[in-house]
């Protein structure tokens, strides 16, 4: 950026970097953190390089986790026989914000989009189903969005789960075609997982 130092005009790239983040924008975040406190920018910084470093995934439903087995796979109060499969992990944190559901997670990381290229073995399905052999499971809900991508996905993991004694549901289409699962507000998110549907039975 020109007119700026090099230190803010790093900065302001960097901000540019995040997705949803414009010139203007960039150049008033770069901005407002000179004017933050050295605690805050110390721990800013420290954070920015421990997400990287710190976080991986769980080894069992593929979530964000600081450890191999994330919190809420090591809950014993939880109902490890019920998995809900959504797309990303963002989509388990704007369903635990409801707090009705109490069982456990799988994310798939994708959807599956032949005209994108995303295959089945593209994303995390075939842990899905080797945690189902392993493990008693009653119940696998599926809550992705309502689009030709999670249909397909829907489709597919019932397919793959025929012959396993596994009810089969995925959340009620209150949820409205194309929306991304962040941008459900609370009651409509826990209205569709009340009213879910089967489409298997066991």
């Amino acid at each position: 950026m020109k007119n700026y130092p090099k230190t803010i005009s790093n900065l302001i790239e960097c901000f540019r970097k995040l997705p949803g983040i414009g010139e203007k924008t960039a150049e008033r975040l770069a901005l407002s953190v000179l004017e933050l406190d050295d605690n805050v920018t110390e721990l800013f910084s420290d954070s920015i390089k421990d997400i990287k470093k710190k976080i991986r995934r769980c080894k069992i439903c593929n979530n964000l986790s600081e450890e191999e087995t994330c919190d809420l796979c090591k809950d014993s109060s939880r109902n490890h026989e019920i998995i809900c499969v959504v797309e990303e992990p963002k989509n388990v944190v704007s369903i635990e914000k409801v707090g009705t559901y109490h069982g456990d997670y799988h994310v798939l990381d994708g959807l599956i989009s032949p005209l994108d290229g995303v295959n089945p073995e593209d994303i995390n399905i075939d842990s899905l189903i080797k945690r189902i052999e392993s493990h008693p499971v009653k119940e696998v809900i599926i809550a992705v969005k309502p689009s030709i991508e999670g249909e397909t996905t829907a489709l597919y993991i019932k397919k793959k789960l025929e012959g396993f004694p596994v009810i089969v549901s995925k959340i009620a289409h209150g949820v409205p075609v194309g929306i991304d699962m962040d941008y459900i507000d609370a009651l409509t998110l826990e209205t569709a997982l009340e009213d879910r549907k089967k489409i298997s039975e066991s």
